[in-house]
């Protein structure tokens, strides 16, 4: 089965202040898709992620898809597979601009 990895070549950093305002709407059951809780930064290309990115991003330590999703499930109020879903295209979204890797392990 495929590990995920971050590339280790890529700066990044979580924001405190957002980071906290979207776990507290979360809590709230609001949307805060677009609070910004961390930034990428590689090669001239900087993201900003939300608080699931952030999450996946943090869990790309070599874990697999299965894995990331299992752990995450129970901090967001979102569907298993809809979850797999999501996680899937943004590890592809990742790997595509070289901020991941997969590997068989």
């Amino acid at each position: 089965m495929e590990k995920v990895f971050r590339n280790p070549d890529v700066l990044w950093r979580e924001e405190d202040d957002p980071k906290a305002q979207a776990w507290e709407g979360l809590a709230k059951g609001e949307d805060v898709e677009d609070v910004g809780t961390s930034v990428l930064f590689a090669d001239g290309t900087m993201l900003s992620l939300n608080v699931l990115g952030t999450e996946i991003w943090k869990r790309c330590d070599g874990r697999t898809v299965d894995e990331i999703v299992a752990d995450l499930s129970g901090q967001f109020d979102v569907e298993t597979a809809v979850l797999r879903e999501d996680a899937v295209a943004f590890l592809a979204e990742l790997a595509e601009k070289g901020f991941v890797r997969y590997e068989d392990r």
